[in-house]
Order: structure tokens, then C-alpha cells, then sequence
């Protein structure tokens, strides 16, 4: 999405690590006109598949996700990562690392929410290392439910978590895809 692309090479900021921040438009500050054209091109790559639920991680998810729902005229669903006083019943849990807290944390989703009749399109802002999309997944296959795939904002196509997901034979719609970020700079994968 060369939109996004742009936006990343004018206002993102690579620090060590391998870190790439784009708090002043996506994951923190929200720029609600690129999260629009954001779940505009989902809902073109995705529109065909019968999403019935968008399920995403808290929190930098949540935001896409809305808007993404609005799309698809279907409901945002979203995993926590921890148990409050409000999550009533039986819930669904999977076990995920972080690569960016660098800690691992249980995810769960309300079992009431989630069900073998939906047709769920996961949608987060990064993938790296692919651990969210991996726990996601598994509550989705622990709800019985279908996976349309998973869309994408930024990936960083040098880590591994793209081709995880992929060679479990996921459809990964990534709308922007990072081949390496040396020194400061920034490369993109060519658009096909």
C-alpha cells in the first residue's frame, strides 16, 4: 500500500533493535483518515471471503480492527491480555511472547463471543517473530471457528513470523512488508 509506505518513510523511525516506531500515526497516535484507507484495502483483499468477526490482540490492534469492522459490517472482537473483574464464563486462552515487551503473556477471548459459526479475519498492526498471530490462531481452532486469514499492517519481512504463518497454508495479506532496515534506513519488499 504505497500510502502507507510513504507515511512509514516520512514519519517512522528505525531504533536499535530492530525497532521500527510509528507512534505518531499507528500504534499509539492514530491517524483515523490512514486507518480508513487501511481497513479500506483489508476490505478489498478480504471482502470475498465471508467474514463474520475482525478478532485482534490489545491493544494497538483494536483501533484497526473498528475500522476495519466497519467494512465488513461485522463485529471487532479483541483478545485480552489479562482476566478483569468484567470477563464473566469460560474464556478461551492461548500462551504468546512478546518481541517487542520481551515477556510472555496469556491471551483469552470470551468463549461467548467466538463460535464455530464464524469466519474470522485476524487483523493486527505488526508482524514479526508471528507469536500473536500463532496464539490468535489457536483460539480461533479452539473456538471451532473458520480463518478467512490475516491482515496485516506492517510486516518485517526478515523475521520469520510471515513465513510461520504462511507455511501453515494462512492467507497473510500484509499491506506493507519491511525486507530490511540497516542504519537508519528503511527498504520495502516491491509490490506485486
Amino acid at each position: 500500500m504505497k500510502l502507507l509506505e510513504e507515511r512509514i518513510l516520512r514519519d517512522g523511525h528505525v531504533k536499535e533493535g530492530n525497532i521500527l516506531k510509528v507512534d505518531s500515526f499507528l500504534n499509539h497516535q492514530m491517524d483515523i483518515a490512514l486507518y480508513q484507507e487501511i481497513g479500506k484495502e483489508f476490505y478489498r483483499l478480504f471482502s470475498g471471503c465471508g467474514v463474520t468477526k475482525i478478532l485482534t490482540i490489545e491493544a494497538s490492534g483494536i483501533g484497526i480492527a473498528c475500522v476495519t469492522a466497519q467494512f465488513f459490517h461485522c463485529p471487532a472482537l479483541f483478545a485480552k491480555k489479562s482476566r478483569t473483574k468484567n470477563i464473566d464464563g469460560e474464556v478461551y486462552t492461548s500462551q504468546v511472547e512478546s518481541f517487542t515487551h520481551g515477556g510472555s503473556y496469556q491471551i483469552m477471548v470470551a468463549k461467548r463471543f467466538l463460535t464455530p459459526d464464524d469466519r474470522v479475519l485476524i487483523v493486527d498492526d505488526f508482524l514479526a517473530k508471528g507469536n500473536a498471530l500463532l496464539g490468535l490462531m489457536d483460539i480461533v481452532d479452539q473456538a471451532g471457528a473458520s480463518l478467512a486469514g490475516c491482515g496485516i499492517v506492517v510486516e518485517k519481512g526478515f523475521q520469520e513470523g510471515g513465513r510461520i504463518v504462511r507455511e501453515k497454508g494462512v492467507r497473510v495479506e500484509s499491506l506493507a512488508i519491511i525486507d530490511r532496515m540497516e542504519e537508519g534506513k528503511i527498504v520495502f519488499r516491491p509490490q506485486e
